[in-house]
C-alpha cells in the first residue's frame, strides 16, 4: 500500500488553502471555490468544502487514502483478518475505492486507479 492522499473537509477552504500555500511554499495544482489540491511528493493534500451528504454520497470526513493494486482483493484480505469494510468496493470517477475505519474511527480509503 502507498499513501497517496490526505483529505481535509472544511467550511474554510480559502483559509486552509492559504495555510497550505504558506506551509508548502507552493501553489495548488488545482483549485476552485470548493476545493484545492496540493502535491507533496507523491501525496495529494485535498482540501474540500464540507457538504451535507445525500443518501448515496460518501461521508464528507477527513481521511487518508492508500493505493492498492486490487481493492477487491485487499478488502477480502482485510475482512479475513477481522477488519470491517464500511463502504464496499465501488467504482467512482477517480477509480475503484472502498472505505474502512481504524479503531479510533478515522476513515481510511483503499483505492486503485482507473484502468486505462
Amino acid at each position: 500500500m502507498k499513501l497517496i492522499e490526505l483529505a481535509y473537509f472544511t467550511p474554510q477552504v480559502e483559509e486552509m488553502t492559504a495555510y497550505y500555500r504558506a506551509l508548502l511554499a507552493d501553489e495548488p495544482v488545482a483549485q476552485s471555490p470548493d476545493m484545492a489540491i496540493f502535491m507533496t511528493g507523491h501525496t495529494k493534500i485535498f482540501i474540500h468544502r464540507t457538504y451535507t451528504p445525500g443518501p448515496n454520497d460518501l461521508p464528507p470526513e477527513n481521511h487518508t487514502a492508500y493505493e492498492v493494486p486490487d481493492v477487491d482483493a485487499a478488502c477480502a484480505t482485510f475482512a479475513q483478518q477481522g477488519l470491517t469494510i464500511e463502504i464496499p468496493p465501488t467504482d467512482y470517477y477517480w477509480g475503484r475505492s472502498a472505505y474502512l475505519r481504524d479503531p479510533d474511527g478515522h476513515l481510511i480509503e483503499l483505492t486503485q486507479p482507473q484502468k486505462a
